[in-house]
């Protein structure tokens, strides 16, 4: 997998601005054409330039994997059209109808699984499954109820809050059928996402991240998984 440091906007946390999945990353609007690069050359997909709910922090209002992509209700309709004229049919657009719009902190998903939050009601979650075409389970660790905020995964490997337990790393393993790295982020941030992007090509960590995060979070990389 390739990997590279980033940053967006001048701000280490780029898993705030940045959704991504097999076939397509999605960025803010303005985004420096040296960060969109850094983008499509390590994740290996095209970036596509957008708004969700006229703002830029797409990471937290998106969530997905290759098969849809979740947007909050309060997603406005050109949007969606300008999203739908990208992206093309191959990807499902799928609106989560919730009071809990920050749909990336709520959600995380591979190909093989996807938790989202206890808060979500059983008829969302019945939706989630049959978009992403997962099984779905309502978890929280660490009493953290917003469990997007703590896993990133792609079909490959998990990056997970380094204070997870043994047991709940195993499960996380078990069910996204990953391996799994406990780590921080950007000096210490335990919630990965915030700093994290990933797909099966690549990883990117936000521009802050020491020698020795960078050092755990590449240590599955470079293998067969």
């Amino acid at each position: 997998m390739n990997f590279s440091k980033l940053s967006v906007f001048r701000n280490h946390n780029i898993g705030v601005y940045i959704f991504s999945n097999n076939k397509f990353a999605l960025v803010p609007n303005g985004i420096s054409h040296g960060s969109k690069k850094v983008v499509e050359e390590t994740l290996g997909v095209d970036a596509i330039e957008t708004t969700i709910m006229d703002t830029r922090i797409i990471g937290v209002l998106v969530s997905g994997n290759d098969r849809a992509i979740l947007l909050p209700y309060a997603v406005k309709s050109e949007e969606i059209d300008r999203l739908k004229e990208s992206i093309g049919g191959s990807v499902k657009i799928g609106i989560i109808d919730s009071k809990f719009t920050a749909l990336g902190n709520y959600i995380t998903a591979n190909n093989k699984f996807a938790y989202i939050s206890p808060l979500l009601e059983d008829e969302i979650a019945r939706k989630i499954s049959d978009l992403l075409d997962v099984k779905v389970s309502k978890k929280s660790y660490l009493g953290i109820s917003i469990i997007g905020s703590i896993i990133v995964s792609n079909d490959y490997v998990a990056f997970v809050h380094p204070m997870l337990s043994d047991s709940d790393a195993s499960e996380i393993k078990n069910d996204m059928k990953v391996e799994v790295v406990q780590t921080t982020v950007n000096e210490g941030v335990p919630f990965v996402k915030s700093g994290i992007v990933a797909n099966n090509n690549g990883v990117l960590v936000g521009s802050a991240t020491t020698g020795t995060e960078i050092l755990n979070i590449t240590s599955l990389l470079s293998q067969e998984i």
